[in-house]
């Protein structure tokens, strides 16, 4: 369960569109141009309603398909077409990847492969937890990386700790570090979490002119970034929790019976990883790859016109012959069918969708500009006070709200501010984006977070205690890669506005 927020979802889904109304008929930002105080209003009707949940989340990311053209923001047609892009596949055919593993419980077998090689003492039981949940959460949704892997861990907790009665305890730890690596590992590729898909997309539509940022360019940048946040974890967790813990190790490793269950390696496994293998090999290779003055040429270079092809075109192209492929089990049955498929998350892509509509109609209003521009103070302190400012509002505001939400909401009004301060958009727009995933303390702030809560193992307050240090640790984390690694992967610097940023006039 989300925190409610003002007052409670019964207040908040009368307030969205009363404060709206307000802000339409009696604030008027720029009279030139009335669709900006339009758009203001209907994002601040979106943002009440995201954060508060009054209304499902997707039902709220439908208000611009009917609100933009009434108030002359948007034609129909456009605003309706910001619903379907090849982000949205991208997700679509790395979540049918992902589905096909859990039909097949190559999960499992990855999670537990892993754990037995890094073995079940105390250190290494949380160390291996944490690398399984982190590498599996890279591919998959946090949410669905977690509620695998946390049953696996509870039936290993039983036999160490079967009622642990520390509130700092080592089950508490190990929980902990599953949420944490989910929501972590996620950051590491373009697919692992919404927020980063939520910014590619934005990101093009903002700026339309802008060099595509490719998925090895974002391992490129990400994967340190992950690294430092995991070994930050891990240190916090084992000082806190495992160092001078009394829970005896695990000598006879229930975790090498559970793999023995498992049996041989099925073919409808070999099938489903090597599809798995192949598809990430072939986002990072897809494009050229500059070392130096040699440019290693991408295999969509062999194509006649290889600008057509996007990860999203490999997602699909590998995830559609599961449904061709016939499995050894019952007559008829293929490695993927529409059963499984069906379990796609459709309100999280409906949740994409209304976030590249509100990114369409900052743009398109001038909001974006606006806002950016009230904000143009901030431009006389140096660039790394901003990106950590950035980091740690982001981050504590994600806590109570939807990070899909949150980096929906702010990345179009950072955009716009990094025009307004002739500031390099990445500077402002990357910090956000990993900052999202950065929900540490709460039940509420992502669901791996409530997933660990759900097993009565940790409390509220313990959770809060640790993830207050973890936010504070990462925000400076984050803000040292982007402003150190990230410029040097995009080719930023600071103190120069590419041309490409400068908004177009109509």
């Amino acid at each position: 369960m989300r925190i409610p927020a003002f007052g409670g979802k019964r207040m908040a889904l009368w307030a969205g569109p009363l404060i709206a109304g307000m802000l339409a008929f009696l604030y008027h930002p720029d009279l030139s141009h009335p669709e900006i105080g339009y758009m203001l209003a209907i994002a601040a009707w979106m943002a009440i309603w995201w954060i508060s949940e009054a209304v499902p989340l997707a039902i709220t990311s439908l208000l611009p398909v009917a609100l933009f053209p009434m108030v002359g923001v948007m034609d129909g047609q456009t605003v309706s077409a910001a619903y379907f892009n090849h982000v949205i596949f991208l997700f679509i055919g790395g979540f049918l990847i992902a589905l096909a593993m859990q039909r097949w419980n190559l999960h499992k077998r990855i999670a537990l492969t892993i754990l037995s090689i890094t073995g079940t003492g105390k250190t290494r039981l949380l160390l291996g937890f944490m690398l399984a949940t982190a590498m599996l959460s890279m591919w998959m949704s946090n949410t669905a990386t977690a509620m695998m892997v946390v049953p696996i861990l509870i039936s290993v907790l039983t036999e160490i700790e079967p009622e642990p009665e520390k509130k700092r305890s080592f089950s508490t730890g190990v929980l902990l570090g599953v949420a944490y690596s989910a929501s972590i590992g996620g950051v590491m590729t373009l697919v692992g979490t919404p927020p980063n898909l939520s910014f590619l997309r934005i990101y093009q539509v903002m700026f339309p002119q802008a060099p595509a940022i490719t998925f090895l360019q974002w391992m490129l940048f990400a994967v340190p970034a992950g690294i430092l946040l995991l070994v930050a974890a891990f240190t916090l967790l084992y000082f806190r929790y495992a160092r001078g813990s009394k829970t005896k190790a695990v000598k006879d490793l229930p975790i090498k019976q559970m793999k023995e269950d498992l049996g041989p390696i099925s073919r409808e496994e070999k099938i489903v990883l090597a599809s798995f293998i192949l598809m990430a090999l072939l986002w990072i290779t897809r494009s050229d790859i500059e070392v130096g003055a040699t440019t290693i040429k991408g295999w969509a270079a062999l194509f006649g016109k290889p600008a057509f092809i996007n990860d999203g075109t490999v997602a699909i192209a590998l995830s559609l012959p599961l449904f061709m492929i016939r499995s050894k089990g019952e007559t008829g049955s293929r490695i993927m069918d529409w059963e499984t498929a069906s379990h796609l998350p459709w309100d999280i892509i409906l949740l994409f969708g209304g976030g590249f509509a509100l990114a369409n109609g900052f743009r398109d209003s001038g909001l974006s500009l606006w806002l950016g521009g009230q904000l143009a103070g901030l431009s006389v302190l140096h660039p790394i006070v901003i990106i950590l400012i950035i980091s740690l509002l982001v981050t504590f505001l994600t806590e109570l709200t939807s990070n899909t939400a949150t980096t929906e909401m702010i990345l179009p009004v950072l955009s716009g501010m990094a025009i307004a301060t002739h500031t390099h958009p990445l500077l402002f727009m990357l910090p956000a984006t990993l900052s999202a995933s950065m929900a540490f303390m709460l039940p509420a702030g992502t669901p791996p977070n409530a997933i660990i809560f759900g097993t009565r193992r940790v409390t509220i307050l313990e959770m809060a205690r640790t993830g207050f240090w973890l936010n504070l640790i990462g925000a400076v984390i984050i803000t040292a890669v982007v402003y150190f690694i990230g410029s040097a992967v995009f080719n930023i610097n600071p103190g120069e506005f590419p041309g490409w940023a400068v908004p177009i006039v109509k």
